[in-house]
């Protein structure tokens, strides 16, 4: 059933769902404030419209788009086209993120298409002048897994954008917002604005064919090589299909791992727990520069027999800022597990409320602050007996919910 369109001109309307009937969701079209989550079955026209007019009403500014500390290929794809639709308004835009880009594969994405991401250290970040931006834009992020956002929000700049695909992290308010929990990808998202007209891709047209390209890996990259698609992902990657360069993306897919990820690898093999069906595996401290070789450990022990979920954890400390946190990263295969909602109930809140992690269709991860017990790693009696410590809270947390009542195996 189609979307039905509430269009009071009260500018704090929000979204909510129509008790009387099941599913179908009152947009408001004039209101600035669309903070509550929508679903699937909407009117996407009404959508672009709204993003539409909100690009309009903010034509000629300038805008920071946010997005997660490890940005993973949805995120950079999904940034990069919202910062050529927004040409089109003659908004400029700059993409920027706190951490840093381990994966081989994402490191390659954006050297071979110059994709226009910048890395800004939450240290440094807090020097710069922020009053050259009128507006943020987050992009497949919240603002909960970004050390920028916070500065962001302390200079007053007015949050305009958030699109993403995950679930509800925090209350927000902003001119236009599109979250969309049951879509596999951002960029499916983003794709879509494209199909409505709010940019019409050019194959010939270089900076096209290299978007359209990093659209297509993190489509794919959210999707399971398309594997945990549906329909609206595979009529996304149908369309770009036109534009995308098949032999670039190929040269990002075959990039090859790092020693260090095989390192990281190994150790997970080497002290996994499992139970349950569950893989639970810490593998110590690893460089800030390393930290995507977590989820990539994850990745490889699912495919273990017997296994359908695989958490794996770590320090990871980061040097510029001088602190350090516990990553981890969730890998499952059991349809009936959700790692959004298993995270969430892992970890639980910090004391502003926000989770210390979260997730979305057979993924998952969380960040959580060492705190005062960072640093002093130069001491190697130390750092072992805070290992220990963090990798057995770790694993009570886990084991609770896995169930500590059947019998352990611990590998050797």
């Amino acid at each position: 059933m189609p979307s039905k369109l509430n269009t009071s001109s009260n500018h704090n309307s929000t979204i909510t769902k129509n008790p009387a009937t099941s599913g179908i969701i009152n947009l408001p079209i004039e209101g600035t404030n669309l903070n509550r989550e929508e679903q699937p079955n909407r009117d996407l026209s009404q959508i672009v419209k709204k993003l539409e007019q909100t690009l309009e009403k903010h034509r000629g500014e300038r805008q920071i788009i946010v997005i997660q500390d490890f940005p993973d290929p949805d995120a950079l794809s999904s940034a990069w086209t919202y910062q050529l639709i927004a040409e089109k308004y003659e908004i400029q835009c700059d993409i920027v993120y706190s951490g840093t880009l381990s994966h081989q594969e994402n490191i390659a994405l954006v050297k071979l298409t110059n994709l226009p991401a910048k890395r800004k250290t939450a240290q440094g970040f807090q020097t710069e002048d922020l009053s050259v931006y009128q507006g943020c834009v987050l992009v497949d992020s919240q603002g909960t897994n970004s050390q920028i956002y916070p500065i962001i929000e302390q200079a007053k700049i007015p949050l305009i954008v958030v699109i993403d695909h995950h679930s509800k992290q925090k209350d927000l308010t902003a001119e236009f917002i599109d979250l969309r929990s049951q879509t596999r990808a951002t960029a499916t998202i983003l794709t879509q604005y494209l199909q409505e007209g709010l940019l019409s891709f050019n194959s010939s047209n270089n900076k096209h064919i290299k978007c359209a390209t990093a659209l297509m890996h993190g489509l794919r990259s959210d999707t399971n090589r398309l594997m945990q698609a549906q329909e609206e992902d595979f009529l996304a990657a149908a369309y770009l299909s036109r534009f995308y360069d098949s032999q670039l993306l190929n040269a990002v897919l075959q990039s090859a791992r790092s020693r260090r990820v095989m390192d990281v690898i190994e150790r997970s093999l080497r002290n996994r727990m499992i139970k349950n069906n569950f893989s639970i595996a810490g593998v110590g401290y690893l460089r800030y520069d390393d930290r995507d070789a977590i989820p990539q450990a994850a990745d490889f022990l699912v495919t273990e027999e017997d296994i359908h979920t695989a958490v794996v954890y770590g320090i990871v400390h980061d040097e510029d800022d001088d602190i350090e946190l516990v990553i981890g990263s969730l890998r499952t295969t059991k349809l009936t597990l959700d790692p959004d909602e298993f995270i969430k109930e892992v970890f639980g809140q910090d004391n502003y409320g926000r989770f210390f992690g979260g997730g979305r269709h057979m993924a998952g991860g969380f960040e959580i602050p060492v705190g005062f017990l960072g640093s002093f790693n130069d001491n190697s009696d130390y750092a072992k007996l805070k290992w220990e410590v963090f990798d057995t809270q770790i694993k009570q947390k886990l084991l609770r919910l896995v169930n500590p009542d059947d019998d352990v195996i611990q590998t050797d």
